[in-house]
């Protein structure tokens, strides 16, 4: 099929809602009665679609329907377009309306507890009717989600390798520290204790197969040591806090955690430099939303000034 066939006129958009459909519901029937419409007219449409570019994009098994490697490359892409097609109408309306519109935005721990909610707070000043949605997930998921077209924008700590439609920016560096109690047993202490000292408490530890638990065990290889023989895994910021404030582990945070909260302290053991590089991560293929650009212009403004505090707590520990 030649590239410019598809834009002829003969794909419609009730195909891309069609062929969506029908990979969400598994049958030619189910997706008949999602639409509204009758299993001929669905049969037709796919046969039409498949028609035009060549290539089948379902296999019929005995009890449904699972796309072909041209329907899972087709239909994630109709999925994008018909993103675009619903975020191009709701920005309209809210243009209609005198508003701004909806930034959808995905997080995950680095950057959510400062860098996010610093620049959600500039831009609701100077915007206050703009709607943001903050959704949280693993950065797999969120990935998924802005490829889809589900997230305008991610924030938090940059993968190493992402997919080849998204694209990264870099807003500043955050080291992860040692981060206890306040009143902890450790805090305050003439001298720091070092690593193998700590391990006579508890510790939280990332999950595994997590990159900041890949970085902590390369740590602790290094030093010579085994992982905390008393530890809790987690990965729940919520649980994560109370125990941090309320008995005397020890975890691993990005160090902007600690200093932003009057419960918890930096404890001045060193980690040999974990570094988290925090920024964004947007589709390359989709121009952002007004509301969208409004806020990315809150988060490099705000990332700019955090890389200036982040040089600040970052001087040599005394």
């Amino acid at each position: 099929m030649a590239a410019d066939h598809i834009l002829d006129g003969r794909v419609k958009i009730r195909h891309l809602v069609l062929v969506t459909a029908v990979a969400d519901a598994g049958t030619l029937v189910r997706a008949a009665e999602a639409l509204h419409i009758t299993q001929p007219v669905v049969t037709r449409g796919l046969r039409e679609l498949e028609e035009v570019l060549g290539v089948p994009l379902f296999e019929r098994m005995p009890r449904g329907v699972v796309p072909t490697e041209y329907g899972v490359a087709f239909i994630e892409r109709a999925r994008s377009v018909l993103a675009e097609l619903r975020a191009a109408g709701e920005e309209v309306r809210l243009l209609q309306s005198g508003q701004l519109g909806t930034v959808t935005v995905g997080t995950h721990l680095a950057g959510s507890n400062l860098l996010l909610p610093r620049a959600i707070a500039g831009l609701k000043r100077e915007h206050p009717r703009l709607t943001v949605v903050v959704r949280e997930g693993t950065p797999d998921h969120l990935q998924q989600l802005l490829l889809s077209g589900d997230l305008d924008l991610t924030v938090g700590r940059l993968s190493p390798t992402v997919p080849g439609r998204l694209e990264q920016e870099r807003l500043h560096h955050e080291p992860i520290r040692l981060v206890a109690r306040a009143g902890h047993p450790v805090v305050g202490t003439v001298k720091a204790a070092s690593l193998a000292e700590l391990l006579a408490y508890p510790w939280i530890f990332p999950v595994a197969q997590t990159a900041l638990r890949a970085e902590l065990e390369a740590v602790f290889f290094h030093e010579g040591l085994p992982l905390p023989p008393d530890r809790v895994e987690c990965t729940s910021m919520l649980t994560l806090r109370n125990l941090l404030v309320n008995t005397d582990v020890i975890a691993a945070l990005p160090m902007f955690i600690a200093t932003d909260d009057r419960e918890l302290s930096l404890l001045p053991t060193p980690l040999s430099s974990i570094r988290r590089a925090v920024g964004v991560t947007m589709p390359k293929d989709r121009a952002p939303s007004s509301a969208a650009a409004a806020l990315l212009a809150h988060l490099r403004e705000e990332g700019a000034r955090i890389a200036e505090l982040e040089r600040e707590y970052s001087q040599p520990m005394r």
